[in-house]
C-alpha cells in the first residue's frame, strides 16, 4: 500500500487567521495519525505564514509516526532541522510572493549548494528528499547531489485533471516515465501537490511509489466531514 503523509499546514493557516491557539495543530497531527496517516508533513516557511518554529518541535515530540519537514535549503532551516531531527527533510523551492509551492527545485542549477545541504542533513542522521518536476535531467542531478529520495511534483497533472481528465494524460505519462527512471537509478519515490480524492487514483499506480503527501484537499474536506474521516477517506483511496 502507498503510504499517506498528511500535510497539516492549513490547519495552522486557520489558527493564525485569529492569532490564537485554535485549531490546535498538535491535536490535528494526532487526529490524522489515529485515522490512518503514515506520517505528518509540515512546511516551515521563511515568513512563518502557517507553521511556526514551536509547532515543529511540539509535533516532533508527540507523534508516533514520522515527521516530514518541508523547507528551503537555507542555513537557518538546515540548522533548525539538524536540531529537531525529523525523520525526513524535503527540500523545496520557496518564494515569498507565491501562495503555495510552484514547481520543483532546479537541482541542476543549484547542484553545488544542494550537495552541501544534503550532506549537512545526512550527517545529522536525517533522510533527505528533493521536491522536483518529473524531468530526467533533474532526477540525474538529484542522484548526483546525494539525495536518496525524490518527491515528484504532481501539480501540472493535478491542475490539468481539474479541467478535463483527458487533458491530464500527457502530464500523467511524464510522471510514469520519471517514476520508472527513479527505479532505474535507485531513487526512492514520493509524490504530491494538488492531489484530491478525484485525481489521486492514477498517481497511486506510479511504479515504485512509496508515499503521497497530501494536505489542502484533506483539510478543505475536513470542514464538512471532520479531519479524521477526511484522512480516512484519502487513506482508503490509496489502497
Amino acid at each position: 500500500m502507498v503510504l499517506l503523509g498528511v500535510n497539516i499546514d492549513h490547519v495552522a493557516t486557520l489558527r493564525n487567521a485569529r492569532g490564537g491557539q485554535e485549531p490546535d495543530i498538535v491535536q490535528a497531527a494526532l487526529c490524522a495519525e489515529r485515522h490512518g496517516a503514515d506520517g505528518i508533513t509540515i512546511h516551515l516557511r521563511e515568513d512563518r505564514r502557517h507553521i511556526k518554529d514551536a509547532d515543529v518541535r511540539q509535533i516532533q515530540s508527540v507523534i508516533q509516526t514520522r515527521l516530514n519537514l518541508e523547507m528551503a535549503a537555507t542555513p537557518e532551516m538546515i540548522e533548525i532541522a539538524r536540531e529537531v531531527k525529523p525523520y525526513m527533510v524535503t527540500l523545496v523551492p520557496e518564494r515569498r510572493e507565491e501562495l503555495t509551492t510552484e514547481g520543483g527545485l532546479d537541482v541542476v542549477r543549484l547542484k553545488d549548494s544542494l550537495t552541501r545541504s544534503v550532506s549537512a542533513l545526512t550527517e545529522a542522521g536525517i533522510k533527505v528528499s528533493l521536491f522536483v518536476d518529473p524531468s530526467i535531467e533533474q532526477l540525474n542531478a538529484c542522484k548526483a547531489v546525494g539525495a536518496p529520495v525524490v518527491e515528484l511534483h504532481t501539480g501540472e497533472y493535478a491542475n490539468a485533471a481539474i479541467i478535463n481528465p483527458e487533458n491530464a494524460k500527457p502530464s500523467l505519462e511524464q510522471l510514469f516515465v520519471a517514476a520508472r527512471y527513479c527505479q532505474e537509478i535507485g531513487l526512492e519515490l514520493n509524490a504530491g501537490h494538488g492531489l484530491t480524492y478525484e485525481n489521486v487514483g492514477p498517481v497511486v499506480a506510479l511504479p515504485g511509489l512509496i508515499e503521497l503527501n497530501i494536505g489542502h484537499n484533506i483539510v478543505a474536506n475536513a470542514i464538512f466531514m471532520g479531519l479524521g474521516p477526511a484522512v480516512a477517506k484519502m487513506k482508503a483511496l490509496l489502497a
